[in-house]
């Protein structure tokens, strides 16, 4: 499907600069434009490919000042934000891409379970009993949904991922390739002799709030009793670990290879980032910042703290300690020379 320029013009309340009929039906990076295909430009180093691009229309901000004309072919299209219409159109395009409806075959579908209007079920899917599934809701081929779980409206699940049994997810949703939830939380108690340990049963489950992201191979295990959560619009990256009746607040977005203990319960708009391990039983305060690699093993009481390292402390105080670590071999020769000195005398 092809759009043109004065379309999507309209579409992003923008103004043409060239052509407004030539149209795109692919997408692009500026610097590997070509023809018939749309490309932005939002950040001031990729400036000189305006010049140069062999794409056709380019989305760029309406305060770009141009130094010559652009090549021959290339349209433009001011917009207030580029990068931020340009996602707009990538959300459209995905919408448009991954539009798929109907049941294939073979799956299974419980008797008692309800679909919405207008869903995709992949083949090979299962739902189980008793599963509410809402409008236009996309389970890939591949995808498990067990008994008594409910998925809102517009959520999609892509193929491989496992929703255990009593989970709830919520509106607008997308889970990526492989992810787990649902599974049991870590949880076992040392016999009497403390030799061997007793599985503690996990009877709770995961509640996903509204428009959360998921990404691939991420495992968010059940609670032992009530609910582990995540609030809305909490983004998770691949490869991130979130263990039994953990809570993340709103909007908070943990990058890939991170792990949260059982019972942490983590603020609204914190970013955590890469490979980052926080302990269980303590509490992140609203807006906390964590920088990759960091350690946490204790609460963080301050909105909007920013700590690094491991243990994790203030990032201010992390960054004078460590120019104090990298000097420690020249002050080993300093003390190793003055022990000298004073030995000799």
């Amino acid at each position: 499907m092809e759009f043109t320029a004065q379309q999507i013009a309209q579409l992003l309340g923008g103004n043409v600069e060239g052509d407004e009929n030539v149209s795109v039906g692919n997408i692009s990076k500026i610097e590997e434009g070509k023809p018939g295909t749309l490309s932005f430009l939002a950040n001031p180093i990729y400036n000189n490919f305006i010049y140069t691009t062999d794409a056709s229309i380019v989305l760029v901000n309406k305060s770009l000042v141009l130094d010559k004309p652009v090549k021959a072919g290339c349209t433009l299209v001011r917009v207030e934000n580029a990068y931020e219409a340009f996602a707009k159109l990538l959300q459209l395009y995905t919408q448009f891409k991954n539009n798929k409806t109907g049941i294939e075959q073979p799956s299974f579908i419980s008797e008692s379970a309800t679909l919405g209007g207008d869903c995709y079920v992949g083949a090979f899917a299962y739902i189980g009993k008793n599963v509410k599934i809402g409008e236009g809701v996309k389970l890939y081929p591949h995808v498990y949904v067990g008994d008594d779980c409910e998925i809102g409206d517009g959520t999609v699940l892509f193929s491989g991922v496992k929703v255990y049994h009593e989970c709830k997810i919520g509106k607008n949703c997308t889970v990526h390739a492989n992810t787990v939830i649902g599974s049991d939380g870590f949880g076992f108690a040392p016999n009497t002799e403390g030799q061997t340990f007793v599985k503690v049963p996990q009877i709770g489950n995961v509640v996903i709030e509204n428009n959360v992201e998921i990404g691939s191979n991420t495992s968010i295990d059940r609670a032992t009793l009530g609910s582990t959560t995540l609030q809305s619009g909490v983004k998770l990256d691949n490869l991130v670990q979130i263990a039994h009746n953990v809570v993340i607040g709103e909007n908070t977005v943990i990058a890939g290879l991170s792990g949260i203990a059982g019972s942490t319960k983590v603020g609204k708009n914190c970013m955590i980032g890469a490979q980052v391990g926080v302990a269980g039983h303590i509490k992140i305060a609203d807006g906390t910042k964590i920088a990759g690699q960091s350690g946490v093993g204790s609460s963080i009481d301050k909105t909007g703290e920013i700590v690094q390292g491991s243990p994790a402390f203030s990032i201010g105080d992390f960054k004078r300690s460590y120019v104090l670590f990298r000097s420690l071999p020249k002050l080993n020769d300093k003390i190793s020379e003055l022990t000298k000195k004073v030995n000799s005398k």
